[in-house]
């Protein structure tokens, strides 16, 4: 019988759920070796003037994984008491556990700091925007080479070029400050041209809006930046589909595939479950495939426990927290905040499309 298999879950509606504080969103603590599932799903009701964006950034979340747990709310005006899912509940990736980890697929950090031996594994995850189309996030192996606080921004020429073709011409340094992209900590990387770093534009956070750099809150760069040291190792991987175990219970994460992803997310997904079935000690079910080829198709990132009766419904299990936005009153108006992401998101569709077709959603 699979976990579960036999329990039958008495699921409380959400109104009548007590409000408590909300779970460290960004800090774990590894219990075994074999775990590899972090977090909770959680749920908080919107107030009147809450955008996700807002609710993002509170929550330590990406804009793009927010909207993605939520397609049936409205980004921009959720209205008073809507039920938002938090997807505050993580898989690790399934690279060894070192220095920094950046998963571009899921947009999402992990890094691992050095703990002494015989003491349980730290993980600390934050959301990254990466680049958009054309100006794809490299993957693979690199190290961190540098630090520097306050840095100046050495425009590209390849940037400038870009820049001037727009009517939005650039210098070839931008010192710092509050037009610096770059924020307040860079961590530079064994790749020429390629940064962590802050953002003085927050807001894309978590969004393919960046020319090939990863960018984090200004909150979250300056804590990592004291706990990075130079010579760490950073690995880069695109994995949107994710398994992982937590007290004997399968999970399966799953993320829309990017754009220009060459590796097709079909052939993805059946290595992928051609893998775990030879890890499990009875293999996979007909009705445990389809759960998870439908949780690849969501494209939600919100991991789902496979192994059960019925098919995993994460508001049936996430706690109900309090709404901690707080209201910045030097912060971007809501329309300004709405035509920056908008016009993000539009140069990223029109990036996309300017690509050939080599992968479509896996159905």
């Amino acid at each position: 019988m699979a976990p579960n298999e036999g329990r039958v879950e008495v699921v409380v509606p959400l109104a009548e759920r007590p409000v408590e504080d909300p779970l460290p969103g960004n800090h774990f603590v590894l219990e075994s070796p074999d775990q590899s599932v972090v977090g909770e799903p959680q749920v908080v009701f919107t107030r009147e003037t809450d955008t996700l964006s807002d609710l993002a950034r509170a929550y330590g979340l990406g804009y793009d994984e927010l909207v993605a747990a939520n397609p049936d709310v409205n980004p921009w005006l959720p209205g008073a008491n809507t039920p938002v899912l938090l997807p505050t509940q993580f898989v690790i990736p399934d690279v060894p556990r070192e220095g920094i980890v950046l998963n571009i697929a899921s947009k999402r950090l992990f890094y691992f700091p050095p703990v002494a031996e015989g003491r349980p594994v730290l993980v600390k995850t934050f959301p990254i925007g990466i680049g958009r189309v054309g100006w794809e996030t490299p993957l693979g192996a690199t190290s961190v080479v540098a630090k520097a606080r306050d840095p100046h921004w050495y425009v590209p020429l390849s940037v400038r070029q870009e820049h001037a073709e727009l009517g939005d011409p650039l210098p070839s340094v931008v010192p710092p400050g509050p037009d610096n992209p770059l924020g307040h900590r860079v961590l530079k990387l064994d790749m020429p041209g390629y940064l962590i770093h802050g953002t003085n534009q927050p807001y894309g956070v978590g969004m393919r809006v960046s020319h090939g750099c990863v960018r984090l809150y200004p909150e979250n760069i300056e804590y990592l930046y004291e706990l990075v040291e130079i010579g760490e190792g950073v690995t880069i991987i695109n994995e949107p589909f994710l398994f992982g175990q937590r007290d004997g219970v399968l999970h399966f994460e799953g993320h829309a595939p990017l754009e220009d992803d060459t590796v097709d997310p079909q052939d993805r997904l059946d290595l992928l479950l051609e893998h775990w079935n030879g890890q499990l000690p009875r293999g996979f079910s007909d009705r445990e495939i389809a759960r998870v080829k439908a949780a690849a198709g969501a494209a939600a990132g919100v991991p789902l426990r496979i192994e059960a009766r019925r098919a995993d419904d994460p508001l049936a299990r996430a706690r109900v927290v309090h709404n901690v936005v707080e209201v910045d009153t030097e912060a971007p108006t809501l329309a300004e905040v709405r035509e920056m992401i908008d016009e993000a998101v539009r140069e990223a569709e029109e990036d996309a499309a300017a690509v050939p077709p080599t992968a479509q959603s896996v159905q």
